[in-house]
């Protein structure tokens, strides 16, 4: 017999997630081959662009893993855009990725209004789209070689 609980528990999340990463390299040859690399732990990745009065105008938020770039936000205050400041610092998450932590590709999600045309502009390849998430709305998965 078991008893269901739908509360937060951050041992249990903790445990949780150690047991299934150890599943997961059991399960994995090609997750055991990160082990001792220097893509096997998650490092974060943040790109800002800082205006003259050292004011966020924009930036990035990502992370590196097993040789991939994610990028989790990119943002450029309104004033900003069409400035091809958006692209510099997608450039720069890439460069760093690229060229100091060993990426060999980059993924991202974004929403039809949001950007998947600028994404595409840069070089990225839809692989997925995820209709009416949230409803109404289109979410894209976007690819890049790097």
């Amino acid at each position: 017999m078991f008893r269901l609980e739908t509360e937060v528990d951050k041992e249990r999340r903790i445990l949780l997630s150690g047991r299934l990463r150890d599943d997961n390299r059991a399960s994995s040859a090609g997750l055991r081959a990160l082990l001792t690399t220097s893509a096997e732990h998650e490092v974060p990745l943040e790109v800002w662009a800082l205006d003259e009065h050292g004011a966020v105008a924009g930036g990035l938020i990502g992370r590196t893993w097993a040789y991939w770039l994610h990028v989790d936000l990119l943002h450029v205050d309104a004033a900003h855009r069409d400035s091809g400041l958006g692209s510099r610092l997608l450039a720069e998450a890439e460069r760093v990725a690229r060229t100091e932590r060993a990426c060999t590709r980059s993924r991202l999600e974004t929403w039809d209004f949001q950007a998947p045309g600028f994404y595409r502009k840069q070089g990225y390849e839809e692989i997925g789209r995820v209709e009416d998430y949230p409803p109404g709305v289109t979410e894209f998965i976007l690819v890049k070689r790097l």
